[in-house]
């Protein structure tokens, strides 16, 4: 059976099984210009203070300052993106409109 990887917090990593990837349906956002640039702003902090640990050879500790402003970046990062409002699939939207015909 494949299975593929989840990226958790810098580098720990949970299995996926394809089986599981395969009936997840992906839900669409729409991010506003406000939310789409902090997100920006943020992937950009993100990257920099982990380029900045990675070239400061220091050894990984979950308790590191940068390890953990890089967690906390990255958990104000998800809060913005899943405060955006889902786009309906396509699915739904028909599903929608033939519940409208059929009243």
């Amino acid at each position: 059976m494949a299975a593929f990887t989840a990226s958790g917090s810098l580098g720990a990593s949970l299995p996926v099984p394809a089986a599981r990837l395969a009936h997840r349906t992906i839900k669409r956002r729409r991010v506003s210009t406000q939310a789409g640039r902090a997100l920006e702003i943020l992937g950009h902090a993100i990257e920099y203070l982990a380029d900045e640990y990675v070239h400061s050879e220091g050894s990984l500790s979950m308790h590191d300052g940068p390890v953990e402003a890089v967690q906390l970046l990255m958990s104000v990062n998800r809060q913005i993106y899943l405060e955006c409002p889902e786009v309906p699939t396509i699915a739904e939207r028909c599903r929608s409109l033939l519940h409208l015909r059929a009243a």
